[in-house]
């Protein structure tokens, strides 16, 4: 069945609130690299996102519809965008500080703003596609420091798991009927039981870091799952439903700002 993308409004300018939604957004997200860090300390990474979705899940489930026309659609978009993106993503954070982990997946945007020329008729003007070869440029430069380079596999690890979220974003922005927090909220339904298959296939010593986590990571588990996926995708999925992903994706620049902000704070 072909999935027809909703009307867009105006392509011009986006609403005040649309603004300060990309950049509540960016914050949630960026100050998570930091938490997400700080737990993947303690957790292994694939576990971690499946407790970071069953939080999700617990928090939204209860307030949405059941989506009975998109479960099938959810149920892959979740394997794509969170259970394989987040498994790539975050065992990449594990060999990568949250700072560079974040410059590394300034990638989403570019290959947000490609993927929606291709797929989605969002043809972005030259002055775009000039930041995506500047973003591809910087990242490569990123890359070339020694500390990073030492972390090759970790930095493409991030890249591709950026490529396979923007790949995700497309296939979210092409549903139809359906509001951004109870795709939120379904998503991450799918997702965690989809993680925890993944880390048991994986991963080991699931059950020694569950008993000897502190409250602190728990605490750091509880962001992951309300601030940085509840309230941060639930913006973000509205955003990008009424406005074209080209015009929202440059807030997610804003990440690494937030990511040394918070890495100066709480590490």
């Amino acid at each position: 069945m072909t999935m027809i993308a909703p009307p867009l409004g105006p392509a011009s300018n986006l609403r005040l609130i649309d603004m300060l939604m990309g950049v509540a957004v960016a914050m949630a997200w960026g100050m998570g690299f930091v938490f997400a860090k700080a737990a993947i300390g303690y957790f292994p990474p694939i576990l971690l996102m499946s407790f970071r979705f069953f939080v999700t899940a617990l928090a939204l489930v209860w307030f949405v519809r059941i989506p009975r026309a998109h479960l099938g659609r959810l149920a892959f978009i979740a394997l794509i965008a969170s259970t394989v993106q987040y498994s790539l993503t975050f065992t990449g954070l594990k060999g990568l500080d949250a700072g560079a982990a974040a410059l590394i997946v300034q990638l989403e945007v570019p290959f947000l703003v490609l993927i929606g020329a291709l797929f989605l008729g969002e043809a972005p003007g030259w002055r775009k596609w000039a930041g995506i070869a500047l973003a591809f440029v910087g990242v490569w430069q990123i890359a070339g420091a020694p500390q990073i380079a030492a972390a090759w596999i970790s930095v493409l690890l991030v890249i591709s798991g950026a490529f396979i979220w923007a790949v995700g974003q497309a296939m979210i922005r092409r549903l139809d009927g359906i509001d951004g927090l109870t795709v939120t909220a379904w998503i991450a339904v799918m997702a965690a039981p989809q993680l925890l298959v993944s880390s048991l296939i994986f991963e080991t010593g699931q059950w020694a870091a569950i008993t000897g986590a502190g409250w602190v990571v728990w605490v750091a588990v509880a962001y992951l799952g309300l601030i940085m996926t509840a309230l941060g995708y639930g913006l973000w999925y509205t955003l990008i439903r009424r406005n074209p992903v080209s015009q929202v994706a440059p807030f997610l620049l804003l990440l690494p700002l937030f990511a040394v902000l918070g890495g100066v704070l709480f590490l």
